[in-house]
């Protein structure tokens, strides 16, 4: 009985947690945006353009690289990121009869990492905050956001997330499980309507500029104070609402229609929202047990400040990869790393940066992670083959960070 009375708590805890409920929400309702965005022949417009008025998509190469490059444009949120990407990228995995898989690795290697290193989001909002609080307690000393864009440079997981996933793109490279990933069919909604390509793109523009609008309204006038998780989802629901007025008032489609579309898409996407609970569950149920403080205590014990960065990155990336949460593991490790850096006269951007870039490599990797399930998702690839596909390639970018995190610490 007394597991059940834990469960039922811990659940009850997750499902009144205000980010949470904003979390699962906005999952829904993109669902219900996507949905309605390729209905609308938005996305078919698009493609249209790109292959045929302006031919700049001729190849797998070219395919690949338009979703790269959309989600490194489109910075504001991880999950928007992979969606958007995803959406715009499936058509043309269909023309060139790309693996959805690469696709996937493609939309989750430019979510979280360019997240990371263009912070006016929620990473940005919560890393400040986390500094703050060291300082307000008397362990650092300095400005909070000269701290984090000093520590930004030294992320280095996402700089050679990037920089490997262009290479992969450019030079068509595939290592382990990639090299027997096949295209199938997926089974997104859709249909064969050509119209304007600023069907899709306006309400994509809408959300990029209403999630600055409303970072600016809930942080009281400074971007940087705004809550993330309340912004996407006024966001996601702004932008609903404005797909609703205009498809109708240019008669794409009847309210009736408007609202059959969005309700199927939600649909699709709740079995996203599931898949969350029991992600954050699992998460909960690793920070109640202090694993990160047990890990960071055995390092501290006997540990070179020569190692520090790597083992704080190392730390980061087993506990984000068993939480499935780059902001669980920011929580846990900023207020670990960062004493451990002035105990030991570290370099204290280096060991922030260790933080985040391990925060990103696990949540990139973990197959409970939220973007990598919707990134999964956003590309119709199975999320076990996602995570397959893609472990190889963030080895290697995890590789690369953490000689460079043992390097600079030689120097």
């Amino acid at each position: 009985m007394s597991t059940l009375e834990a469960a039922y708590e811990l659940y009850l805890t997750i499902l009144t947690t205000g980010w949470i409920l904003n979390t699962l929400a906005f999952v829904v309702l993109l669902g219900s945006i996507m949905a309605v965005i390729e209905k609308s022949g938005g996305v078919g417009g698009f493609v249209d353009f790109a292959l045929h008025k302006k031919p700049f998509v001729k190849s797998k190469r070219s395919a690949l690289l338009l979703s790269y490059i959309i989600g490194v444009v489109v910075f504001i949120e991880t999950s928007i990121t992979a969606l958007v990407s995803g959406a715009v990228g499936k058509p043309f995995c269909d023309k060139y009869k790309i693996p959805y898989a690469k696709l996937a690795y493609v939309c989750d290697s430019t979510a979280a990492p360019i997240g990371s290193l263009i912070v006016i989001n929620g990473y940005g909002a919560l890393l400040l905050g986390l500094i703050s609080t060291q300082i307000d307690n008397g362990v650092l000393t300095g400005n909070a956001l000269d701290i984090l864009l000093d520590s930004i440079v030294f992320n280095f997981y996402a700089i050679s997330a990037l920089i490997v996933t262009f290479l992969v793109i450019w030079f068509s490279i595939d290592i382990g499980p990639m090299k027997y990933a096949k295209y199938s069919k997926g089974h997104s909604i859709k249909n064969n309507k050509i119209n304007s390509m600023y069907l899709m793109l306006l309400p994509i523009f809408i959300m990029l500029i209403f999630i600055f609008v409303f970072l600016y309204i809930t942080g009281d006038g400074n971007i940087l104070n705004g809550s993330g998780s309340n912004s996407i989802l006024y966001t996601v629901l702004t932008t609903l609402f404005f797909t609703l007025f205009y498809y109708v008032a240019t008669k794409n489609m009847t309210p009736s229609v408007w609202l059959k579309i969005s309700l199927h898409g939600a649909k699709r996407f709740f079995a996203i929202a599931m898949i969350l609970i029991f992600a954050f569950s699992i998460g909960n149920v690793t920070v109640e047990l202090k694993t990160g403080e047990y890990l960071a205590s055995l390092a501290n014990e006997n540990l070179n400040v020569i190692f520090l960065a790597g083992t704080i990155f190392l730390l980061g990336s087993i506990i984000s990869f068993s939480t499935g949460t780059s902001w669980g593991t920011f929580s846990i490790m900023i207020p670990i790393a960062i004493p451990m850096a002035v105990g030991m006269d570290a370099n204290i951007a280096l060991c922030i940066g260790a933080v985040i870039s391990g925060g990103i490599f696990g949540d990139h990797c973990s197959p409970i992670s939220d973007t990598t399930i919707i990134s999964s998702m956003a590309a119709d690839c199975d999320v076990v083959e996602h995570v397959k596909t893609q472990l190889p390639y963030a080895l290697v970018s995890g590789a690369i960070a953490f000689s460079l995190f043992i390097g600079l610490s030689i120097i």
